[in-house]
């Protein structure tokens, strides 16, 4: 079992910063894959970055490159999702998850456990 805890979640204006935290707990395995995923209001769930535990390669759907940026402590076990220039379309909730593969497809829906999400909110 993997618990999830995300936080840094809240308001900001469009054009601001954010870095998400999600800290993980339980039994971690190297090759593991951490991701970050979101859901606006009124629409599905979508993939955003993704991180291998060993290694740190990171992977990100096309439209976030630049902008969002993943990155992990193993020593503290969390993984960190930094957002720049945020825009009113950023607006969801963004959740950590973790599972064995990269994600393939901005739907994809195949990690192995999720956190309870936090909220982001970019105001015009």
């Amino acid at each position: 079992q993997v618990q999830l805890i995300e936080s840094g979640g809240g308001l900001v204006q469009a054009g601001g910063s954010l870095r998400l935290s999600c800290a993980a707990s339980g039994r971690i395995f190297s090759n593991y894959v951490m991701g970050w995923f979101r859901q606006a209001p009124g629409k599905e769930r979508e993939y955003v970055a993704a991180i291998r535990w060993s290694g740190g390669n990171a992977y990100y759907i096309e439209s976030m490159k630049g902008r969002f940026t993943i990155s992990r402590d193993i020593a503290k076990n969390t993984v960190y999702l930094q957002m720049n220039n945020l825009k009113s379309e950023d607006t969801a909730v963004y959740y950590c998850a973790v599972g064995p593969s990269v994600p393939g497809s901005i739907r994809y829906n195949g990690m192995d456990y999720w956190g309870k999400g936090t909220l982001v909110t970019v105001s015009s």
